[in-house]
């Protein structure tokens, strides 16, 4: 079960993140990834909350682990973020979670656990033409 409730994802893929894609590659604490979809090989643009952890960044779950985007990002080993207009590729994606949100800064934290939400996604930054530090491919 995710977070969530479904129709409240299903509202936002229809009608708010297209209003949210434009503005979250540019917004403190928003990216857009950008992944492919595993069975049509499709690029999707999806707006998320991210938050910079040192050379990782980490991707609050508020829809769950099971999310199209989240599998299509674990299945290619990674994915492209655009965060403040800059395109960042991502490797060795790994699901965490951590009820406590000991991550989050106090007030995220908190909306987090109204929402009770213990997922995150962590992500290497790709060193530029280097391999990933957890040796994982990254995806296009």
């Amino acid at each position: 079960m995710s977070p969530l409730p479904r129709w409240v994802g299903r509202l936002n893929r229809r009608a708010l993140n297209r209003v949210m894609r434009p503005l979250a590659a540019r917004l403190p604490g928003f990216a857009v990834v950008v992944h492919r979809g595993r069975r049509t090989g499709r690029e999707y643009a999806v707006p998320v909350n991210i938050f910079r952890d040192g050379a990782r960044y980490r991707i609050a779950l508020t829809y769950g682990r099971e999310t199209d985007w989240v599998r299509n990002v674990l299945a290619a080993g990674g994915c492209i973020v655009v965060v403040r207009g800059r395109r960042v590729e991502l490797c060795a994606p790994r699901l965490v979670r951590d009820p406590t949100r000991a991550w989050a800064p106090p007030v995220v934290r908190q909306l987090l656990g109204v929402a009770r939400v213990p997922d995150s996604l962590v992500l290497d930054v790709r060193p530029p033409g280097g391999a990933c530090p957890a040796g994982g491919p990254a995806a296009a």
